[in-house]
């Protein structure tokens, strides 16, 4: 297996993706933030001053999915035609944990989409608690599902 984003000469290219069919392209990625069980208290409850963590971490997520090609070098610009942010509470784990789900039909994958969504999410629910736990971890940003484009169907193996 190669990099594919160098040149023969080891210079930082943009994949030309000219030739490649469009297709159907979904990535799952998923990730959470821990945090102390008072804080988590707080979301369940609505009491945080800057307002309902869990509905501003959701538009955060989608916005950030947008805005990956002006985030991470090398990504091409698409269109997304979909951007699904889920967003839960876990008080056995105490934690928010977070799913995105992005899709488009294009020539390119769509997984540092939903990575970048997961984690302006992860994000944004941290700057939303920090006032009140400074402690928090933004954990396990991974990808676990990507369907289309020539590699095909790849599921995560738990426990990876």
């Amino acid at each position: 297996m190669e990099f594919t984003h160098f040149d023969e000469t080891g210079r930082a290219k943009m994949v030309d993706v000219t030739e490649k069919s469009e297709t159907v392209r979904v990535a799952v990625a998923r990730g959470y933030v821990s945090m102390k069980p008072e804080t988590l208290d707080l979301i369940a409850q609505g009491k945080l001053t800057k307002g309902d963590v869990l509905a501003v971490a959701q538009v955060g997520g989608i916005m950030g999915a947008k805005q990956t090609p002006a985030l991470i070098p090398m990504c091409h610009p698409l269109l997304l035609t979909g951007v699904k942010m889920d967003l839960s509470l876990n008080g056995a784990k105490s934690r928010v944990e977070i799913e995105a789900r992005v899709k488009t039909t294009g020539k390119t994958g769509v997984e540092m989409e939903a990575l970048t969504a997961v984690a302006v999410a992860g994000l944004t629910v941290y700057d939303m608690c920090k006032a009140v736990d400074k402690d928090m971890v933004i954990g396990e940003v991974r990808l676990v599902e990507k369907l289309g484009g020539k590699s095909g169907h790849y599921v995560r193996e738990e426990g990876l």
